[in-house]
């Protein structure tokens, strides 16, 4: 049978929304992110914002979505509360889509906008980047910052200087301090450009920055399965986008900003707080730390996705009480909202809708391990007096991992040409002791020597006698005797 496309006129949407807001971004995670919150916010409370998508790069999703109109379904699939959750919502929020580089005009028209007040985006982490080589009268600029600068400066020059008029600029990008980041290259191409001195004050003054931290995983287009998703819709639909259900995103903010997003009026878990750090070192220490936790340990144990890690019992445990027993102990938050995040942490991981393979998490391991999971270990050892078990033997298995082999196969080491170069050299002597002894007081590694660290070089050493001689389950067993 066929379907009819999917645009207001077949499936009789209302009107569109004023536009609110221009998203820089039309990617997957933005429509199943953003996307998804204003149209919750629309639902539940007066906020009645469109979005206007402006497509960062050359090439994009903008002819799709002006086919469609700007409507485009999200299934959102996991588990909330141990209970599998299966949710479909048309998204009507993208009322215009705009390519600069084809209708720079048409973008610049955009800043004049009078109901306009809020530039949110999400143009990959490199995207926030400062490239001297753009001008002033490119049409358009390469790089997002510059474009979004002669947006500003559009919108300051059409509204004569006025305060008023000033927009939230509210980056997704996942760096830290994103949007303080985004301010400081406007800044650049506003001296680059040698624009004049009043537009530096309106943005200082009449724009604010707000720094953030998003969190839901979103594989994008379900092409594997399509036809499961086309089946329960009554229309045809090019832009289709799977997520999870989890959803969290903390802004940096005021009492202003609460007033101008009333999130509090709906069940989205969206934190507008003064300091979004200790909410980033949660997610870094807890989700990410897991995840550096779990990757060599359940590798060399046998396991392939992240669910089959939750799924076996030694390795599930492992990784849950290295969180509750070990990495919770080490953050200053409160503990009971440290227990519920870890333990939605673990039902994500047992997602039976997305697969995760573990391989696809293995890149840059030692990186990973120094940033996410060595500031856990040195904090529990500095709390508690002692090495910490869990953390300590998943070293030694990260350790282990960049040898390259165990058990007659092969691990998928993935770093760069230094990393994986110096530690197959270490692992030639293979003497435990001497390996130990190496990769501890590598510190182009760890930023530090960590031989200094009392009764780690030993804890390590022991370690990776008892994987050798009894394998990870079992060494684990044997480890944990003595530590």
């Amino acid at each position: 049978m066929h379907k009819p496309s999917l645009n207001r006129k077949n499936i009789s949407c209302s009107d569109p929304k004023p536009i609110k807001i221009v998203q820089f971004g039309e990617g997957n995670f933005l429509r199943a992110f953003v996307g998804y919150a204003i149209n919750e916010l629309n639902k539940f409370t007066d906020f009645n914002a469109g979005i206007a998508v402006v497509q960062p790069i050359n090439k994009g999703l903008i002819p799709i979505l002006n086919e469609q109109d700007g409507l485009y379904t999200l299934f959102m699939r996991g588990f909330k509360n141990g209970k599998a959750v299966n949710e479909v919502e048309l998204i009507d929020t993208i009322v215009k889509s705009i390519n600069p580089y084809s209708d720079f005009n048409n973008f610049l028209e955009l800043a004049r906008t009078e109901t306009l007040e809020f530039v949110i985006s999400n143009t990959t982490e490199a995207g926030i980047s400062f490239i001297p080589s753009d001008t002033q009268d490119m049409i358009p600029p390469s790089a997002f910052p510059a474009k979004l600068t002669l947006f500003l400066l559009e919108r300051y020059n059409w509204f004569k200087a006025d305060v008023s008029k000033g927009l939230s600029i509210i980056p997704c990008e996942l760096i830290n301090y994103n949007a303080d980041t985004l301010k400081a290259v406007i800044l650049k191409y506003v001296d680059l450009w040698n624009l004049e001195g009043n537009f530096k004050n309106w943005i200082d003054k009449a724009c604010t920055f707000h720094n953030t931290l998003v969190d839901r995983i979103v594989p994008g287009f379900p092409k594997d399965n399509i036809e499961y998703y086309n089946k329960q819709l009554n229309y045809s639909d090019k832009l289709i986008v799977n997520a999870e259900t989890f959803f969290l995103w903390v802004i940096e903010g005021g009492e202003s900003l609460k007033g101008k997003l009333p999130f509090s009026k709906t069940d989205l878990d969206v934190k507008i707080v003064p300091d979004m750090q200790p909410f980033r070192t949660r997610k870094v220490r807890i989700l990410n730390g897991a995840h550096t936790v779990m990757v060599p340990l359940s590798i060399l144990y046998g396991n392939t996705t992240v669910k089959q890690t939750m799924d076996v019992d030694f390795t599930s445990n492992f990784v849950k009480q290295t969180v509750f027993d070990e990495i919770i102990n080490t953050l200053e938050m409160d503990k009971d909202e440290l227990k519920s995040f870890a333990n939605a942490t673990f039902e994500r991981f047992q997602n039976p809708y997305i697969v995760h393979n573990l391989s696809s998490i293995a890149l840059n391991m030692v990186s990973k391990f120094k940033v996410r999971v060595l500031p856990s270990l040195l904090s529990y050892f500095d709390k508690c007096g002692k090495i910490p078990t869990r953390l300590t033997f998943a070293f030694a298995c990260l350790i282990w991992f960049y040898k390259g082999e165990y058990n007659g196969l092969s691990t998928p080491v993935n770093d760069n040409e230094y990393v994986t170069q110096k530690l197959s050299l270490i692992w030639q002597s293979n003497n435990y002791g001497k390996v130990a002894q190496e990769v501890l007081a590598n510190e182009l590694f760890w930023g530090q020597d960590l031989t200094k660290i009392e009764g780690l070089k030993d804890a390590i050493t022991l370690a990776l006698e008892t994987i050798d001689g009894y394998g990870i389950e079992k060494g684990f067993e044997s480890y944990s005797k003595s530590y």
